[in-house]
């Protein structure tokens, strides 16, 4: 894992308000979930059952089915451990469509911000549904036969988003997913 620096701010406010004001809206904040396995100090449950239960949970929040699903926005902290455990979470959520959807890890390219890497990242997932642009993961050499997904290697791609999830996994076993909707206005 690298350490980095960072930080992000979203306005999370209705869209009656922004549209009033007149902000430029880059996405819905759709649906979230929360879950905490609470397996270990430091490394989530070996099954990946929590990470599961926050993006199945996200989703139905949302109101979107995983073939609607169109960026995954890794928590990808580059530990062969927690990799993995996404990596068998995505797996077990979208099941072979998780092949098809486009899934980086920013951390690739600013390291791990620590209590800053969500705001970042689900900033990031805002901006991918505005633009239909993909960040990717850098430093990508060897493919990984456990985490056989588009990992979007080395290039930033052109890609409609309409809809991006954001996975972020903390110590104690905390996991949380966000789903961001494309805005129509």
């Amino acid at each position: 894992m690298v350490p980095g620096e960072g930080a992000a701010m979203l306005v999370l406010e209705s869209a009656e308000r922004a549209e009033r004001r007149g902000a430029r809206i880059y996405a819905e904040a759709a649906g979230y979930g929360l879950s905490c396995d609470a397996f270990h100090m430091t490394g989530g449950e070996p099954s990946g059952a929590g990470a599961v239960r926050a993006m199945e949970a996200a989703l139905r929040d949302a109101g979107v089915a995983t073939h609607d699903v169109s960026y995954i926005s890794a928590h990808g902290t580059g530990t062969v451990v927690n990799d993995r455990l996404e990596a068998l979470a995505i797996a077990r959520v979208f099941g072979d469509a998780a092949r098809r959807i486009p899934t980086s890890s920013i951390k690739s390219m600013i390291g791990h911000a620590m209590g800053a890497a969500s705001a970042i990242e689900a900033a990031v997932c805002a901006l991918a549904t505005a633009e239909d642009r993909i960040p990717p993961t850098i430093n990508y050499e060897t493919p990984d036969p456990e985490c056989d997904f588009d990992c979007v290697p080395n290039q930033a791609r052109d890609h409609r988003v309409r809809v991006a999830m954001n996975n972020a996994y903390g110590f104690g076993g905390n996991n949380a997913s966000v789903v961001f909707r494309k805005w129509e206005s």
